[in-house]
């Protein structure tokens, strides 16, 4: 299938995002063949992402009871060149967690991401003079019989993303690229407009981090995020892969 028509459409809603930046070293044996890292100002990032996934169709359609859920994962950045072209900037995932056991089969079986389905939940308050303004945001998930979380308390209005800003670097990425289990690279395009955030105080992991992702980044993801805010989301078109290489 081109990339004439969405595999998937869905609203994405209330990104909490902290940014943790580690040792390169640790991404290599994730790093999709025929990508290389993206840095910003030199620094190489993970990022926790949690969200709400809404209004979730599948090339048009809406399958119930599987339309409203969280989603988390970790990711990371890279570049890739498009021989005698462009060069495209996107993600990769460490892990994914979804509640929903065939949202994470087809996920894996179609792109082969690192999907796995776990109990989830959230909580989202919001400014009772604003209602509009969320001011606090926490996504859990139970692992091992504990729950995880991760919050932000965002404040203030929207804002637009300032150009330059690590903010901009870490939402500006349009691209997936998934390492296959035959070491070839499979890419898809992610469509959706430029985002608005939130600043946020109090960001919080609390997270088994050497279970869920390995002990490489549990030093990492223990320490306070080098940044974090929450990013208000907008309707998104994700593409079928292709391989690459």
């Amino acid at each position: 299938m081109g990339l004439n028509r969405p595999f998937l459409t869905a609203f994405w809603r209330n990104l909490a995002i902290l940014n943790y930046e580690v040792d390169p070293s640790i991404l290599s044996k994730y790093l999709p063949q025929g990508t290389e890292l993206d840095t910003y100002q030199g620094k190489t990032f993970v990022s926790m992402v949690a969200f709400l996934f809404q209004d979730t169709r599948v090339l048009g359609l809406a399958i119930p009871f599987h339309c409203n859920f969280e989603e988390i994962n970790l990711r990371f950045y890279v570049k890739y060149q498009v021989p005698g072209g462009e060069l495209r900037r996107g993600v990769v995932f460490v892990r994914e967690i979804v509640p929903r056991a065939a949202i994470a089969f087809v996920a894996r079986t179609i792109y082969e991401e690192k999907y796995i389905s776990l109990p989830t939940k959230s909580t989202l308050e919001f400014s009772a003079s604003e209602p509009i303004n969320p001011t606090f945001v926490e996504y859990k998930w139970k692992f091992r019989r504990v729950w995880n979380s991760i919050s932000v308390k965002p404040f203030g209005e929207p804002q637009e993303l300032l150009s330059g800003s690590v903010e901009e670097f870490i939402t500006e990425h349009y691209w997936g690229y998934t390492q296959l289990a035959d070491g070839g690279t499979c890419e898809y395009q992610v469509k959706h407009p430029r985002w608005r955030i939130w600043p946020v105080e109090a960001p919080r992991l609390e997270c088994d981090v050497n279970g869920l992702y390995g002990s490489e980044f549990e030093k990492y993801l223990s320490c306070a995020p080098h940044s974090a805010f929450l990013a208000e989301g907008a309707p998104v078109e994700v593409y079928s892969g292709k391989r690459i290489c």
